[in-house]
C-alpha cells in the first residue's frame, strides 16, 4: 500500500513531466484585472473553483474512471465535451496526454491520450488505492498548481501562498468524500466567473501562462 501511495504522490507531483506548471486555470486573466489581488481573494477563487468548477468535476470523473467496469473512452469524450473554452479544453488534454504518455513509459501499460482526470483514474485503478484518497490527492495537486502560478505572478509570499493551501484542506478532504457517492448524473459546473477568466484569457496581449 505505501508503494502505491508513493507511486501516486509521484505521478501528481510537480516533478512529474505533465507541464502543468504552464497553465493557470484562467488565474492569470483574473490577477490581471485586479479580481484576485491577495491572499483573501486567492483563497476565495480557488475554493469556487474547487467547490462548483472544475476540481468537482474532474473528481466526479477521476472516481469514475477509477470503477473496474469504467468506459474509459465514454469518460473522456465527456470529458472533453464539459470543457467550456478551447483553452480549457487543451489545458486538460495536453496535460493528461503528458501524464499518459509518461506512466506508459513507467509501466509499459498502453495508456492513450486522455482529459487528465480520465487518465489519472484510468492509470491509478490499478494502484488499488482507496478512492477518497486518490481523489484528494488529485484536488490538492490542483490547488497546489494554482497556489503556485499566483505566487510566482502575484505579490504573494511563500508564506501567505502555503497558507492558502493549507487552508483549502479542509474543502478537499471534504470533497473527496463527496465524490465517491456522486455518479456521472451529478456532473456540472457553476464556477462562471473562472470559466469567463478563462476565456478572456484566450484574447489576452501579453501573458505568461498557456491557459
Amino acid at each position: 500500500m505505501t508503494h502505491a501511495l508513493l507511486t501516486l504522490v509521484q505521478w501528481l507531483s510537480p516533478a512529474f513531466p505533465t507541464g502543468g506548471f504552464a497553465y493557470s486555470h484562467g488565474l492569470e486573466s483574473a490577477i490581471s484585472t485586479g479580481q484576485v489581488a491577495d491572499a483573501a481573494a486567492l483563497h476565495h477563487w480557488l475554493t469556487d473553483v474547487l467547490e462548483f468548477g472544475a476540481g468537482r468535476q474532474d473528481a466526479i470523473l477521476l472516481v469514475q474512471a477509477l470503477r473496474p467496469d469504467a468506459d474509459h473512452d465514454a469518460l473522456d469524450t465527456l470529458a472533453r465535451a464539459l470543457q467550456p473554452s478551447t483553452e480549457r479544453l487543451s489545458e486538460t488534454l495536453d496535460q493528461g496526454t503528458a501524464f499518459a504518455r509518461t506512466v506508459a513509459g513507467l509501466t509499459g501499460r498502453a495508456l492513450p491520450a486522455r482529459c487528465l482526470p480520465v487518465a489519472v483514474g484510468e492509470a491509478a485503478a490499478g494502484l488499488a488505492l482507496p478512492v477518497a484518497q486518490v481523489a484528494a490527492l488529485y484536488l490538492h495537486a490542483f490547488a497546489s498548481n494554482l497556489t503556485s502560478v499566483a505566487m510566482r505572478f502575484m505579490p504573494l509570499g511563500q508564506v501567505a501562498g502555503q497558507g492558502v493551501l493549507a487552508a483549502l484542506h479542509p474543502l478537499i478532504e471534504a470533497l473527496a468524500q463527496e465524490v465517491i457517492a456522486l455518479t456521472l448524473d451529478d456532473l456540472g459546473a457553476s464556477a462562471l466567473g473562472a470559466d469567463l477568466s478563462a476565456m478572456a484569457h484566450e484574447t489576452m496581449d501579453v501573458r505568461i501562462f498557456r491557459t
